[in-house]
């Protein structure tokens, strides 16, 4: 079996068993079974593409992210041949320096690109929103999610106590992929074109409110969800972000009350608050490396923000039925970029 990878043959036997002991002997996998990635198989995903086509070099190992290395990963994670545009969409977006992309693979914050995909196109060809979104079930998600993951493993290097240096990694590591749920949202989308938006985010923190019947008591739990003394938002403060994913019930309750996108936005980010004091009290605070502009607020009082604006805090609908929604923070060294697809 040729493997672009190495640039070299490996025999084995002719069987998905045999194929994968030996990507797991070689640690070319994420430990979960693959789709053998034959020269016939890549070539579908490919479409005609140039192989030799390179995006650039991916972090912490720098090798190149041609478009045959990233087909052969989407083959192993079990794409399709339609879902490749988003994968190559996605990777391009990781290794634009916005995102940073030495720092998330290399921090040992438990960061996961969150793969956001956009437009027509996610619903072409099966990206869920709708519930159970962050979860199992949909090929698309957890194939997609999954491609980027080995691309970030096999070309970067990024390999978890090697280069990876998350302290205990998370689920989102596997695969972390949704759309927004457009049909259910009581908002235009956030984005109508077709790309993705990839955001350097942990994993999903709920946001449990079956009480609140007005907008000011959901988002009240919602801007008490963003913040505690463990989350690195804030303390990178002119990176930081946050990602506010409404599930339908909650959005619809909140636009009933007359509150657009951005006024989600500005409430959470004037309540999304811990005062000076009480930041002091764990977290990174006192790392002695801190420049002395992030130590000019003396106040204990003072009431900080988690992110520089309103326009850092990102708000989109997704989920099924039932009051629950949640909080992405980002792992503050990380911003999200936008690329479009191209099919």
């Amino acid at each position: 079996m040729a493997t672009p990878l190495l640039q070299r043959d490996i025999e084995v036997d002719d069987s998905a068993d045999a194929v994968l002991e030996e990507f797991v002997k070689r640690q070319w996998c994420d430990g979960l079974p693959i789709v053998p990635p034959t020269e016939d198989r890549v070539k579908r995903m490919l479409d005609g593409r140039d192989p030799d086509r390179s995006l650039g070099a991916v972090a912490p190992l720098w090798r190149q992210a041609t478009l045959e290395k990233l087909a052969v990963n989407a083959v192993m994670a079990g794409c399709d041949p339609s879902y490749f545009p988003a994968v190559v969409a996605a990777v391009e977006a990781m290794l634009d320096p916005e995102f940073n992309l030495y720092g998330v693979q290399a921090t040992t914050h438990p960061v996961a690109p969150l793969v956001i995909v956009h437009g027509p196109y996610a619903s072409e060809i099966g990206v869920h929103g709708g519930s159970g979104c962050y979860g199992p079930g949909f090929r698309a998600n957890a194939t997609i999610g999954r491609a980027i993951r080995l691309i970030m493993l096999n070309v970067g290097g990024a390999w978890p106590g090697r280069h990876d240096m998350a302290t205990q990694g998370s689920p989102a590591k596997y695969a972390y992929c949704i759309r927004e749920n457009v049909e259910a949202s009581p908002w235009e989308p956030v984005r109508g074109q077709n790309g993705v938006t990839v955001y350097g985010g942990e994993p999903p923190h709920n946001v449990n409110d079956h009480v609140s019947t007005t907008a000011a008591g959901i988002l009240a739990n919602v801007a008490d969800t963003a913040v505690s003394l463990g989350s690195n938002v804030g303390w990178y403060f002119s990176q930081s972000q946050l990602l506010v994913v409404l599930g339908p019930e909650h959005a619809r309750t909140i636009a009933a009350d007359g509150l657009t996108r951005a006024d989600v936005q500005r409430f959470v980010f004037e309540h999304a608050r811990l005062p000076l004091g009480k930041l002091k009290l764990g977290g990174m605070w006192g790392m002695h490396d801190w420049p002395a502009w992030m130590k000019v607020v003396r106040d204990d009082e003072a009431m900080l923000p988690q992110v520089p604006s309103a326009d850092d805090v990102f708000v989109l609908v997704a989920g099924g039925p039932g009051k629950h929604s949640s909080v992405v923070p980002n792992c503050c060294f990380s911003r999200a970029v936008f690329r479009e697809i191209s099919i």
